[in-house]
């Protein structure tokens, strides 16, 4: 009987010890292979970078598509039983680059909308439609030529207005001449101390086109599954600060599968004259609140 206890006790300690001699074996080859697996890995980002310094177009877009839907028949335990909404949001951050040796030529778009639907059932005075509630554009082309690896000549052209609702009114049109500086591959700075800024708009009592200094600095950049930008732009009117205006956008997106993924969307702007105009007051006298936004949902890279 003890012959056979001792002969169990063995058997037992015998496939422990096989077990735990398997575990440090796989764990060892796991290792293995993800050194080999990090070194590929490098290898192939130290030539996609070669090829990223190639010249030539650079072209790419990522966004994100929020949104939701329901709908309510004869649910009694809430105030509006019969009712049906909705909310869809959209925002698409794209870029077509064009790098050479002498030049540039950079060019992005931003949008961002919005549509919020709320209809209740039982009633006729409110909307059965989706409305637009955010709506941001923003597109612009800089041009410049190389004068050393940091520094260039440069010319931009920035459009910014709504679409969904009351398109160009008011639009801002910035058009300046000066330099750009590149201190990293993935930011841009640009500062155009000859800048005019364009407003178009009915209401000419808040807006008024002026001269001032255009100052721009946009980072983008992919690093595996991330995408993200953010662009900071201001302009400075030399006649009034109450004609300057600030914008700052930032996206940031991460693909869980395939091209879609999560995103998540942000802004801040200041502008005095579109405090004015919205509130119907004159210029000096509007209460320029910071303006927000943020967007989230699913994202799609393309």
């Amino acid at each position: 009987m003890n012959k056979k206890l001792l002969l169990s006790v063995f058997l037992m300690f015998a496939v422990t010890i096989s077990f735990s001699q398997t575990k440090e074996e796989l764990q060892a080859q796991k290792a293995e292979k993800q050194a080999e697996a990090d070194k590929f890995q490098s290898e192939a980002d130290a030539i996609q970078a070669q090829i990223d310094a190639l010249p030539g177009w650079r072209t790419g877009a990522f966004g994100t598509i929020g949104g939701s839907l329901s709908n309510f028949n004869n649910w009694y335990a809430q105030g509006a039983p019969n009712n049906s909404s909705g909310n869809i949001g959209i925002t698409v951050n794209g870029f077509a680059n064009l790098i050479e040796d002498k030049f540039f030529w950079r060019n992005s778009l931003t949008t961002n909308l919005n549509w919020v639907k709320l209809d209740n059932k039982d009633t006729d005075t409110d909307s059965d439609e989706f409305n637009p509630t955010t709506d941001v554009f923003n597109i612009s082309s800089l041009y410049g030529r190389n004068i050393s690896d940091k520094w260039a000549i440069s010319g931009l052209a920035e459009y910014r207005t709504t679409l969904l609702d009351n398109f160009n009114d008011p639009g801002f049109l910035d058009v300046g001449v000066g330099a750009t500086w590149t201190p990293l591959d993935n930011l841009i700075v640009v500062i155009h101390p000859l800048n005019y800024n364009f407003v178009f708009a009915e209401n000419d009592a808040a807006f008024e086109s002026s001269a001032g200094a255009k100052i721009v600095a946009d980072y983008t950049r992919q690093i595996g599954k991330i995408s993200f930008k953010s662009n900071f732009s201001t302009f400075q009117s030399y006649k009034s600060s109450d004609l300057s205006n600030w914008t700052w956008t930032n996206s940031f997106s991460y693909t869980l599968w395939k091209m879609i993924g999560v995103g998540f969307d942000f802004a801040l702007r200041s502008n005095q004259q579109e405090a004015a105009n919205f509130q119907g007051v004159d210029l000096a006298d509007a209460d320029n609140k910071l303006q927000s936004y943020y967007t989230i949902g699913l994202s799609y890279s393309f």
